[in-house]
């Protein structure tokens, strides 16, 4: 497990423009082509990670089942993403179909939260770039829907993510993006819209 550093930054669409701009000019690499990604997260009964993650608890985790809808990359990926006192990190497990038909009837059990049930699927677009030591996504086009296929609406904004190693300065990364911080997550944001 490798901790990370990961800022968020919160980007109108007119500002897009400007932040890719501002990329082009410092000379950052685009990585992949863009992909669009699906997430369906997973809550327990209590609705205990949104919660937790509202309040900044730590331990805790967002559990989800990733895949990208165009992409080469048929695999689906099981997720958590972990906040401890140590810092942050990421799991990941490849899941086949019938593993993915399982989990969405049965839930999934987690020892922290108990039994998580399917909640809220997100899909947008992820484009990527690297600029030195630090990867880049820019999300667009973020839509939530419920796991029973109810629409519960779209964000208007794209979110920036910043991620680098544990050992890297936040001041320092804060710096060299001089953009409005945020503290986002759009699991969260797509459960306040239920």
């Amino acid at each position: 497990m490798s901790f990370r550093t990961e800022e968020k930054l919160l980007i109108n669409k007119l500002q897009l423009t400007e932040f890719k701009e501002f990329l082009f000019k410092k000379k950052a690499s685009k990585k992949f082509p863009s992909r669009k990604i699906q997430s369906l997260y997973f809550e327990n009964f209590s609705e205990d990670m949104y919660s937790d993650s509202i309040e900044g608890i730590v331990p805790r985790k967002k559990i989800r089942v990733r895949n990208y809808l165009n992409n080469e990359n048929l695999n689906l990926y099981l997720e958590m993403k972990v906040s401890s006192v140590e810092g942050r990190y990421k799991t990941r497990t490849i899941i086949d179909k019938k593993k993915f038909e399982d989990i969405k009837r049965l839930g999934i059990y987690d020892s922290q939260y108990g039994t998580c049930r399917p909640l809220i699927y997100v899909t947008y677009i992820r484009d990527y770039f690297q600029l030195n030591d630090v990867r880049i996504s820019i999300d667009e086009n973020i839509y939530y829907n419920l796991f029973s296929g109810r629409k519960l609406g779209y964000d208007i904004n794209s979110i920036v993510e910043l991620k680098s190693s544990a050992n890297k300065d936040k001041d320092d990364l804060l710096n060299t993006f001089p953009f409005q911080r945020t503290r986002f997550s759009k699991y969260c944001n797509g459960f306040e819209k239920i």
